[in-house]
């Protein structure tokens, strides 16, 4: 069914009829397509499934680009970041063009459907301009990080959910709360491998969001475990290239201070309530989904 989602995709983008878009289309890495998977879960033979699936994807990848350029990423899943390959001019108006075409398509789809992946798409953006603001310094405040993954990460996610439960008439409120918590497990697992991972593993240079201004959850819980002295060292490292020594270091304190276990218990327990809101309904495979993405190698 993945394969019916990316034909879509493909043919949503080419009724504008232009090469260039077609070229940078090919060039998007394709991930895991984790909202389209929900979707066609959740909805299944529904007739709108693909389209519901594409639509979405096509918005996460807008959102993927514009993301790549506010963080001057270089790569995206272990190739060349489109940002990097034709400038950033090109990866934002391709990005605005994906955005665009995706929401006339969804003024297709009923209205209620269309109106909960739009509200999303706007606290998707909200999320971003979020994560900005958090970037220009430190964040000690572990609210103000749940509240910009919720809209960065887990609103689209959980949107997806909510509008293929509508599609099929299921309860929509349970396959939105299995969102939501999926959504932000999702994020708080990318932010620790970030930490534990190696540059060949993630595709990026390790522990690069700290160098990019993102306080995760993970250094939230180191900084409130150590003393004052290790506290002003922590931040002096913010914002910065890293040496061996100071990654070295901050993995040390990772461990003293058990940040990554508790983050890692985090993933998991949203992971529990998320396969909890949806144990009664009988949807094969969404708990699978959970299991697969939280039980990793940190």
């Amino acid at each position: 069914m993945l394969e019916s989602v990316e034909k879509q995709m493909r043919e949503c983008l080419a009724e504008l009829n232009d090469a260039s878009v077609m070229k940078l289309f090919e060039k998007l890495p394709k991930g895991k397509r984790l909202r389209a998977k929900l979707i066609l879960k959740i909805a299944n033979n529904h007739p709108d499934a693909v389209l519901l699936a594409a639509i979405v994807e096509l918005i996460h990848a807008a959102s993927l680009l514009h993301d790549d350029v506010i963080d001057d990423a270089l790569t995206r899943r272990g190739a060349d970041s489109l940002n990097a390959l034709y400038g950033n001019k090109s990866a934002i108006m391709f990005g605005d063009i994906l955005y665009s075409q995706g929401f006339a398509k969804l003024t297709s789809l009923p209205d209620r459907v269309a109106q909960t992946v739009s509200k999303a798409v706007a606290l998707l953006s909200l999320g971003e301009l979020e994560d900005v603001e958090l970037s220009k310094s430190f964040n000690k405040d572990r609210s103000k990080y749940e509240k910009m993954i919720y809209h960065k990460t887990a609103s689209l996610i959980e949107a997806s959910a909510k509008a293929a439960a509508i599609l099929a008439k299921k309860p929509e409120e349970n396959f939105a709360l299995y969102g939501k918590n999926l959504g932000l497990a999702f994020q708080i697992v990318d932010d620790i491998l970030d930490i534990t991972q190696d540059s060949k593993t993630l595709g990026k240079p390790a522990m690069h969001d700290f160098k990019e201004g993102k306080t995760t959850l993970p250094y939230l819980y180191m900084y409130e475990a150590v003393n004052s002295e290790d506290k002003e060292r922590l931040i002096s490292y913010f914002g910065k290239d890293l040496t061996q020594d100071e990654i070295s270091w901050i993995r040390q304190k990772m461990d003293e201070t058990k940040a990554l276990d508790k983050a890692i218990s985090d993933a998991k327990r949203l992971g529990n309530e998320a396969i909890k809101a949806i144990k009664s309904l009988e949807v094969q495979g969404l708990d699978d989904v959970v299991r697969q993405m939280i039980e990793r190698d940190f």
